[in-house]
């Protein structure tokens, strides 16, 4: 069961991502913001996925911030996006 909900928050996450060329991390689609655990909201940030944690690059007031999450402890990723008409 735990395995299933990693390769599920895995296809979420490269849903809302598009490959970084020569590395194996993902940046977050242009228009996608992205929210874990009802935490902080990302835009514009970069992120590595491995099944024992989730690390978000991201840049605050001028400063390198990354953040990681246990992936077993990820309950809710939120995808905000405009609205396609």
């Amino acid at each position: 069961m735990a395995e299933s909900n990693l390769q599920a928050w895995e296809k979420v996450l490269e849903y809302a991502s598009v490959p970084l060329h020569g590395t194996m991390s993902r940046k977050i689609r242009k228009g996608v913001k992205l929210q874990i655990n009802e935490g902080s909201i990302y835009e514009d940030a970069v992120l590595f996925i491995s099944d024992l944690f989730l690390r978000v690059a991201a840049e605050a007031d001028g400063v390198s911030v990354n953040t990681y999450y246990d992936m077993k402890a990820v309950s809710s990723i939120r995808t905000y996006s405009s609205k396609e008409l």
